[in-house]
């Protein structure tokens, strides 16, 4: 199992949620991708994304003003 890293720093709303999305679509089912924010809205925004396209969340974690979402790829 793969596990990619998408540098999402200093992006505001929707703009990580997209880049995670445009990240997901080349990757393939059972990978990880985790996701590096400076924007503490993805704490919401990128798990309710998943929830809707059928990806798990497996960690988040917020720490020194970063917030980090490791998601694996659904079907």
């Amino acid at each position: 199992m793969s596990r990619e890293t998408l540098n999402a720093r200093r992006l505001l709303c929707p703009l990580p949620v997209i880049r995670t999305q445009d990240r997901v679509k080349r990757m393939a089912a059972g990978e990880q991708l985790e996701v590096i924010c400076t924007d503490p809205g993805v704490m919401q925004d990128i798990p309710a994304w998943c929830r809707i396209n059928g990806h798990t969340i497996l960690e988040t974690k917020a720490e020194d003003g970063e917030y980090i979402i490791v998601l694996e790829v659904g079907e």
